[in-house]
């Protein structure tokens, strides 16, 4: 009873044993992830693989996290996907077939397969799982742990009934250690590894190799049975001094010399500037051997790579070489993000400079518009403004300072402006560059048939001024001088242009006509500016020729009036014929050819004198369609209109806003419309000058025909009449062309207001390139050095020939025309895009480079040939190629004497050695002799598997596979062996 009463008598402890424990969670969730992945049951019976499918088929993986206690694994699953198989009742499964992993330890199909999971090459199976640790959880190493793993999937196969091999990562992950097991009806087959930093000397050959397989084996019987031998030797070759430079060297005597891969201005370089093959790996085969066929051990080796009967060979890229042309676009891209506007990169004092020069114009702009100019217009023309400022900038840039060197500069203003060669004279310089215009308009034009890219990337024609200002802010951005050298190469373009719009020249390399909107902003702008030059030389031309008349009649009259006026301003003119009094003004009551004596001459006619005789019609062109005015006999008249003003997509845009931001009531609408109408107005007035005493109806008859309903009626003598009228539209209440229609004067086209001031839409054209930063300038030019970068790809494609690169340059083109299109660029795309085109350009290089070492060599055949080419194209294209003929073939005679001509440089320490080398060099067929060796270096690295079927572990058990793959290199050392034993008679 004080036993009872005693307290501490009542407190024990109850140990559950039905609690699992954290291993065997881990178990159970491995099993459970074996399950989900559908791994469970006999894996045997399926076909044989093909050769080289484990290089040529696809790899599937799976991948999920498990936890043993705190510690993070990783489990995946990875199988090579395979044709839905046809159950067609042929693989019939028996119940003590060797699992498929066995069946791969022994299939000779895919041994040394050049892309696969390492455990693929060291055993050859299609299908395995591989535990891990997690990413930031510390490697397998202790003995205790490692071994814990391998009875944790133990227990899981054989739970699970699970024939795929499965792995456990230990060691350091750069070690590439696996253990392994898989597990089939009364087999098991252990996975081991052996990783050494150096090759013991006992098992540096075959026969050292074969001792140790044979012993793991441990098999009693007598004899064994043959071992079947595959072996692989690798020679690195990495000297290629006997090649020319990938670029021609400097011509330092040139303008442009002094720099590798210098190009002339309007084209982009290429190429890489270092070699981009760095090695050549060569792969000699013996696929099937069996033990003493051939001898290797450490006093002899019939092992001779000439000898050998399959040869491959793969190349090792260099990483990243330099290649010139994206380096250009790189350069070139990297200032679309720079923020310096024009003033901070080449100085305040240059840029306040400027600024008085131009408030000089602008002064001057104001006089001359002033009806009492007391100054000569000699002096306050805006080209002797542009000419001082000019002077200026000279004057105060010594040539060492100036960002651009002088004679690159001028090469480069020559070659955007090669009109400007042409000795100016009187005559010649107004024909000549409008000559050249058309020139270069003809070539758009061809451009536009043989190459529309530009309209795809939205950039400009290959041969007008804008693509080929992009060449040259390119080249002047990466050899000569950077972002300053553009900013001035810059200010210099925009300076030209103002002195072409001054002095009526047309600027080089533009199609003529109205803005292309298919085209970048930037060359709309500079086709904007050719326009106001053509109008405003059109409209000089005019005022000559009306001059020139006026002259004549003087001349032939009789009585004199106030002519000699007349004659001083007309004499005046013609003193400065790049001027016209009226491109000054920018007022809106600026009208064409409206001379100073005949403003207030002429009356506008209306609709009350509509009986006005024929000889006061003005601007007539031709007659139309043979009809005449509906109220009198006389022809009607197709008028001498105002072409309809030019715009860019901006101005498109800005006018939209205005538009839009009329709204929809009735006042807005109806301002809106006279706002669209300007047009229709200028018409109408052009219209009743070429045609008195018409009416809307005549109007309405050449301008909208369809708005004239013509029909058949009786009239009161029951005769059939042809009658017109407007239609309904046209007779609603207070329509815009009835309106239009009462407010029109009689005033031919060149007397109007101007629907296009060409003055006042030059001079903004010119100051927004004026105050253009540099990174806003490269923004705009991005497309067209795009439009280059893909075009100079095309042509080194074609003299290549690479079917892959041709379509990676095709779907380029797509991407880029989906990221140029919007006005806002996504410069982070584009990033990402210009390094697509580099790698385009190292692939190229890659080729040309493999193209030159494989050439044929003079009197070589030319059957040879193809197969080269071939062959050159597979390795670009191929992991690893093979070499038909191994060392017979023509390919392989190059890459011996490739490795011949490396061998000669690394041994060449005396003259009589090089001499020695000589024959065996030139000579491509093996002699046979025992120099032979000497053509190769040692083999950088050498693998052997050995494989048998042998019982284990008892001579009465099932004959098994065994497999040992060796791995010997001059810092590694590695065995991989696949053992198998039978697990029921033992």
């Amino acid at each position: 009873m004080a036993a009872d009463s005693d307290p501490e008598s009542e407190v024990f402890e109850i140990t559950d044993f039905t609690t699992a424990s954290e291993w065997e969670r881990f178990v159970s969730r491995v099993e459970e992830v074996l399950n989900d992945w559908k791994l469970i049951g006999n894996s045997a019976g399926r076909s044989t693989l093909g050769k080289g499918i484990y290089t040529s088929g696809t790899w599937g993986e799976k991948s999920q996290e498990i936890n043993f206690a705190d510690f993070k694994f990783h489990i995946t699953h990875y199988f090579l996907k395979q044709e839905s198989e046809k159950d067609d009742g042929q693989d019939v499964l028996e119940e003590d077939s060797f699992p498929l992993a066995m069946q791969d330890l022994l299939c000779m199909n895919n041994d040394f397969p050049p892309r696969a999971h390492c455990l693929v090459r060291w055993y050859g199976i299609r299908e395995f799982v591989v535990i891990s640790p997690g990413t930031n959880c510390e490697a397998i190493i202790s003995e205790s742990k490692c071994n814990l793993l391998l009875s944790s999937i133990s227990i899981s196969l054989a739970n699970s009934g699970c024939q795929v091999p499965m792995f456990v990562q230990i060691q350091q992950k750069w070690r590439r250690m696996y253990a392994g097991e898989c597990q089939g009806p009364g087999v098991r087959t252990d996975f081991e590894m052996v990783h050494l930093r150096k090759v013991p000397s006992q098992y540096n050959h075959l026969s050292g190799l074969l001792d140790i397989f044979k012993s793991k084996i441990g098999s009693t019987l007598s004899p064994l049975p043959p071992v079947i031998i595959a072996i692989r030797f690798t020679y690195i070759l990495q000297d290629w001094q006997q090649h020319s430079w990938p670029q021609q060297p400097p011509d330092f005597d040139t303008l442009l010399g002094g720099e590798v891969g210098a190009v002339e201005f309007g084209k982009l370089p290429f190429g890489a500037c270092e070699e981009p093959i760095s090695e050549l790996h060569l792969a000699t085969t013996w696929p099937h051997l069996t033990e003493g066929i051939v001898v290797d051990n450490d006093v002899y080796s019939d092992l001779d790579p000439l000898q050998a009967p399959h040869w491959s060979v793969r190349v090792r890229t260099a990483e990243n070489p330099q290649c010139l042309l994206g380096d250009f676009l790189t350069e070139f891209f990297k200032l679309c993000c720079r923020k310096e506007s024009t003033e901070e990169i080449l100085g305040r004092g240059l840029a306040e400079e400027e600024g008085k020069e131009n408030s000089d114009i602008s002064s001057a702009l104001s006089k001359l518009t002033e009806p009492a100019a007391t100054v000569p217009i000699s002096r306050l023309s805006v080209s002797s403004m542009v000419h001082s400022a000019r002077k200026h900038i000279r004057r105060r840039r010594h040539i060492d300072d100036s960002p651009l060197n002088t004679d690159i500069l001028n090469s480069v203003l020559l070659y955007l402006f090669p009109d400007a060669a042409v000795e100016k004279s009187s005559e010649n310089s107004k024909k000549k560059p409008a000559q050249s215009n058309s020139n270069a308009c003809g070539k758009a034009e061809q451009d536009k048939k043989s190459d529309n890219l530009y309209l795809q990337l939205k950039s400009a024609p290959s041969d007008s001024l804008t693509y080929r200002l992009a060449l040259c802010i390119c080249l002047v951005n990466y050899s000569y001088g950077g972002l300053r050298a553009v900013a001035h190469l810059w200010q210099e373009f925009v300076l030209e242009l103002r002195y072409r719009w001054e002095n009526n020249y047309l600027i080089y390399g533009l199609a003529g006509g109205p803005p292309d909107l298919r085209c970048c902003l930037l060359h709309q702008k500079l086709q904007m500016l050719n326009c106001c030059i053509e109008r405003k030389r059109a409209r000089d031309e005019a005022r000559k020729v009306l001059e020139g008349s006026k002259e004549s009649e003087r001349k032939s009259s009789s009585h004199q009036s106030p002519r000699p006026a007349q004659e001083s301003s007309t004499s005046t003119k013609e003193a400065y014929p790049g001027k016209s009094w009226d491109s000054w003004s920018d007022s809106e009551d600026e009208f064409f050819e409206c001379l100073s004596d005949q403003g207030d001459t002429e009356v506008p006619h209306t609709e009350g004198n509509e009986g006005g005789s024929k000889n006061k019609a003005e601007g007539r062109l031709h007659p139309y369609n043979n009809m005449t005015l509906l109220n009198s006999t006389e022809p009607l008249y197709v008028p001498v209109t105002q072409e309809p003003a030019p715009m860019t997509e901006d101005l498109l845009e800005e006018q939209s806003e205005v538009l839009a931001k009329l709204g929809s009531s009735a006042e807005g609408t109806h301002l809106r419309a006279r706002m669209q109408s300007a047009c229709l107005l200028s018409d109408m007035e052009s219209f009743k000058a070429a045609n008195p005493g018409c009416f809307l109806e005549d109007f309405v008859r050449w301008y909208s025909p369809r708005d004239y309903v013509v029909e058949e009626v009786v009239d009161e003598m029951d005769n059939k009449v042809v009658k017109g009228e407007l239609s309904a539209r046209m007779k609603i209440p207070g329509n815009m062309w009835v309106e239009a229609w009462e407010t029109a004067r009689v005033t031919p086209a060149r007397r109007q207001k101007r629907l296009f001031d060409d003055t006042k839409e030059a001079e903004k054209v010119l100051h927004y390139l004026a105050v253009q930063k540099p990174a806003d300038l490269t923004g705009s030019l991005l497309p067209c050095i795009l439009h280059a970068g893909i075009l100079k790809l095309k042509e080194e494609e074609l003299k290549e020939d690479i079917p892959s690169v041709k379509k990676t340059i095709q779907q380029a083109t797509s991407q880029a025309s989906k990221l140029l299109h919007p006005p806002n660029h996504d410069y982070k795309k584009l990033e990402d895009f210009i390094n697509q085109l580099m790698a385009i350009e190292t692939v190229i290089t890659r080729a040309r480079s493999l193209k030159a070492k494989f050439a044929l060599c003079e009197g070589e055949k030319e059957d040879d040939r193809e197969e080269l080419e071939k062959f050159v194209s597979s390795l670009l294209e191929e992991p690893e190629v093979v070499v038909n003929g191994a060392g017979q073939g023509p390919a392989g005679s190059i890459i011996r004497r490739l490795f011949v001509n490396a061998q000669k440089l690394a041994d060449f320490n005396s003259d009589e050695a090089a001499l020695l080398e000589e024959d065996t060099v030139r000579d491509r067929k093996p002699t046979g002799g025992s120099n032979k060796t000497s053509d190769f270096p040692p083999p950088a690295g050498r693998e052997i598997l050995l494989r048998t079927c042998v019982p284990r572990p008892a001579p009465y058990s099932k004959a098994l596979p065994q497999r040992l793959f060796c791995v010997l290199m001059r810092e590694e050392f590695r065995l991989a062996g696949a053992f198998s034993s039978d697990t029921s008679f033992f």
